[in-house]
């Protein structure tokens, strides 16, 4: 299974066109469904030819991957930003933002986040899954050091694993509410670290 681009483009209007590719094929997952998901379907929403389409991706699990790899890229561009300036702010500070990365990944576009959960399970990206995983555990770590906590390379693990658990259930459930989950997931993180409750939680 080829899953890796052919090239990636340099110039400016090719950029255009790759991006329209990638943004066609996640409309068409979006409302159609993979069984849509073609590449001949793929170009025609993009608007560019069945030619242009293969100068870029040898098939539709290519450009899966490549919507894979975008996200997943923006994930962790997201939770190093929202750890940036962990020194110099308050420990609550710093876990909301973690919060409405982990959170706003998913619910940003909800169903396509399911439509991709799906097929990250069926395409051959286990090495790059492990490499994102390590990173994003690498910052929470730090976090969790820098709030004076113990073990934090395991706290950050077994916490990760919580969050990510109750929001791909949101996801799977169909919720769109982003702070009734925001909540819940401040609940489960400050419970588990130990934080006690944030003011937002009413308590």
């Amino acid at each position: 299974m080829r899953i890796n681009p052919r090239k990636t483009p340099t110039q400016a209007r090719a950029r255009v066109s790759y991006d329209a590719i990638l943004e066609a094929a996640a409309r068409i997952l979006v409302a159609e469904g993979f069984d849509r998901l073609n590449t001949n379907r793929v170009a025609e929403v993009a608007g560019v030819s069945i030619g242009t389409l293969y100068q870029y991706f040898p098939s539709k699990e290519a450009i899966l991957a490549e919507i894979i790899r975008r996200e997943r890229a923006q994930l962790l561009e997201d939770v190093q930003t929202a750890t940036r300036d962990m020194a110099a702010e308050d420990v609550e500070t710093t876990l909301e933002r973690l919060l409405h990365a982990a959170v706003g990944h998913q619910l940003r576009r909800p169903k396509l986040a399911r439509m991709l959960e799906y097929a990250d399970a069926v395409l051959p990206l286990e090495e790059e899954t492990k490499a994102l995983n390590a990173a994003i555990l690498q910052r929470v770590a730090a976090f969790l050091t820098h709030a004076g906590l113990e073990d934090a390379e395991l706290l950050a693990r077994d916490l990760v694993a919580a969050l990510r658990g109750m929001i791909d259930a949101a996801g799977m459930a169909g919720e769109t509410d982003q702070e009734a989950l925001l909540l819940r997931s401040g609940r489960l993180a400050r419970g588990y670290l130990g934080l006690g409750s944030s003011p937002a939680a009413g308590d």
